[in-house]
Formats: C-alpha cells, sequence, structure tokens
C-alpha cells in the first residue's frame, strides 16, 4: 500500500524555521517525483517544491526560493522540506505527494497524497 506521511508542522513566529518530513512506503522511491505543496484556507493548492527520487533535482515556487530548502534521503525514503524566515503568508496546510517520474511542478500529475501538516506563522 502506498502511502506518505508528513511531519513536522506546528505554530511559530515570522523569522522562524520548521522542518517538513515526508516519510514514503510502498513505492519505489527512485521511480517518483515527491512535491510539497500547501493549501491556504480559501486559496487553492499550489506546488512549493519539489524533488526527483532519481537524479536529486529541484524546483522551487519563487514565493520560496531563497528560503525553503528540499532534500531527500533515499535509503530513508524521506523528503524534507526545510523552511526559514517564515512569513505569515506562508500559514497553510502542507502535503507531500509523489508522482510517477522525476520532478514536476503540476499537481494533476500526483497520484498519491499524504494527509497533511498544519503550519501557522504568527506575525
Amino acid at each position: 500500500e502506498v502511502q506518505l506521511v508528513e511531519s513536522g508542522g506546528g505554530l511559530v513566529q515570522a523569522g522562524g524555521s520548521l522542518r517538513l518530513s515526508c516519510a514514503a512506503f510502498g513505492f519505489t522511491f527512485d521511480d517518483f517525483g515527491i512535491g510539497w505543496f500547501r493549501q491556504a484556507p480559501g486559496k487553492e493548492r499550489e506546488v512549493v517544491s519539489c524533488i526527483s527520487g532519481s537524479d536529486g533535482r529541484t524546483c522551487y515556487a519563487d514565493s520560496v526560493k531563497g528560503r525553503f530548502t528540499i532534500s531527500s534521503d533515499n535509503a530513508k525514503k524521506t523528503v524534507y522540506l526545510q523552511m526559514n524566515s517564515l512569513k505569515p503568508e506562508d500559514t497553510a496546510v502542507y502535503y507531500c505527494a509523489a508522482a510517477p517520474g522525476s520532478c514536476i511542478s503540476d499537481l494533476r500529475e500526483y497520484d498519491y497524497w499524504g494527509q497533511g501538516t498544519q503550519v501557522t506563522i504568527s506575525s
């Protein structure tokens, strides 16, 4: 059974940091791209970052470039999202998802989704 489990969300002040983790189960990690997405209340889900399981290629949304870093530990089948210099507008539920192939920014290509973890940034 394919499963993605996020952890690491929480409440921090603006300027602070959080690290999200996404543990993957039930599929060959190298054959997939793993993406982080977020959805704020009343807004559409948007891509934050992605990483290719096979070659480590990454992508970032413009809004998080220079502040967020995605990485993976293929042996642990876990993807991390280090979030620094957090802003109130980063407040959202963060989801990780898996898509066959490489790093893809289109959420429609993702077949498997985690349950989400809440990130709240206070001003």
